[in-house]
This record gives structure tokens, sequence and C-alpha cells, in this order.
């Protein structure tokens, strides 16, 4: 599989020209699945629920969903992005992935960081597993990996390769995932953005140096702080079925099931 990013620095409150850049990014790109930042044709710092909503868009029949749908299906590429999905009343900061077949499969944030919590919903998909060909791919979304569990339930699921849209700010997160990588035996594409942005007296500063990781937590590929770039590697997904620590002891099966209580 050729496994790959896009970072870069979205334009604020302006989706029209994000999708424009991302689709001609994504036009070059020879890979197999490409990954994009969380809510990459937004920005993140929504002011409030009522702008929230000026931006949210319905999944699959939104206008950014179709016109990703079109690059996939015209670049035999699968992508998975970050966007704010609308699901009828409930706006949810969600992950989607687009197979060049016409598939489109969502996973729902989980673990809304900070003030997420005034304007978006909290996710209700739990952690579903998908197929990119005859590979199993998982999503998660930003601060979802400071938790140990959805990780763990993707590789429960039979996950090969996670797929990880965030605007990360934390300076420890990219290393976090090494660890989630390693203890999984699983491969990450985490899809940071870089740049600020700064509403009233907040301002956040996003970290970049997206990365690619085998399951033995070690980088494959890791972007700077502040490039716009579209690194595509070459992975074997299969190095994701060996859950064996060592000869005698596998990650999976060794779990003390009878003694995890809590």
């Amino acid at each position: 599989m050729r496994l790959g990013f896009y970072q870069f620095e979205p334009k604020f409150h302006d989706p029209e020209h994000n999708l424009a850049r991302i689709e001609t990014a994504l036009g070059r790109a020879r890979a197999d699945l490409v990954v994009l930042p969380e809510l990459c044709t937004t920005g993140y710092l929504l002011r409030d629920r009522a702008e929230l909503e000026r931006y949210a868009e319905e999944v699959p029949s939104g206008p950014t969903c179709r016109r990703l749908a079109a690059v996939c299906a015209r670049r035999n590429l699968a992508v998975v992005a970050g966007l704010a999905e609308r699901a009828g009343s409930r706006i949810f900061n969600s992950a989607v992935l687009f197979t060049p077949e016409g598939r489109v499969n969502t996973y729902r944030k989980s673990h809304l960081f900070l003030d997420e919590k005034d304007i978006f919903d909290p996710g209700d998909t739990g952690f579903p597993v998908f197929e990119v060909g005859s590979v199993k791919v998982g999503m998660l979304v930003c601060f979802d990996y400071i938790f140990p569990e959805p990780a763990r339930s993707l590789a429960l699921a039979g996950c090969q390769v996670v797929c990880h849209p965030a605007n990360l700010v934390l300076d420890y997160a990219q290393w976090m995932t090494l660890t989630r990588s390693a203890e999984n035996r699983v491969f990450w594409v985490l899809a940071n953005r870089t740049g600020t942005e700064t509403l009233g007296d907040r301002t956040l500063a996003f970290t970049g140096l997206s990365q690619i990781v085998e399951p033995r937590g070690r980088l494959l590929y890791r972007a700077g702080m502040d490039s716009e770039e579209l690194p595509v590697i070459d992975i074997e997904p299969e190095r994701a079925l060996d859950k064996l620590a060592t000869p005698r002891n596998h990650l999976l099966d060794d779990r003390r099931t009878d003694l995890y209580r809590l």
C-alpha cells in the first residue's frame, strides 16, 4: 500500500479555497490512501455553535463530500478527511473515508478537546474498522490519541492502519502516537496542520510534524513544523497482523482481562 498525508495550513473560514487546494494536491499524489487534517476545509477556532452550523455539511451529500468522492474515483485513491458533519440537529467533528469505489464511511470524534465541548456533539459511532482494498483501516480524530482505549479497540477489531486527522497543539502529542502504534502493532498516519489561528484573546499554534509510523513505533517519515508536504510511503500492511512482542508474548492474547476490573 502507498500511504500518505497532506500537511498544510487551511485558510480560516474559506472552505472553497481549502478544498481547491486539497484537490490540487491530491491530483499530484501517487498513493492508495491519503489522510488530511482535522476540520481541513473550515479551520478550527469556530466562534460558537451558530458559526459551526454555517460550515457543517451532511455526509455523504454535502458539497465537500461530493468533490472529494469525485477526486477519489478519478484518481483511484482513498482519502480520509476531517470534516464538520451535520446529522439532523447534531454536529460532529468527524473523519470521513472516501474510497475509489464510491463508499463513504464515517467516524465521529469521541473525545472532544477543550471548547469543542461547547459546539460539537460527542461522537456516537464507537470505533469501526473499514476496508481499503484488502487492508483494514480505522479512524481517530485528534485528542482521541490521548486515551489508550480507542486505538486498542481498533486493534482488537483487526485494524492494520490507523488514520488520524488532527489539529494538534500539545507538544507531546506526536510522541504519544508512537506509543499507541507500538502497543497495538499498527501503522499510524497522523495528518496534522500548520500555522496559527486567533479568536479574540485566544491564539492556537498548530505543531505540524505529521508522521507515518510502523507497527513497532518507529518513524517512517515525519514532516516539518511549518512545511506543506504530501509524502507517500510504501508499506506492507500485513506486518500489522503480527502482534508478537517476543516469541512468547502476544500483545492481544496475553491481556489479563480477568484482572481489568475498572
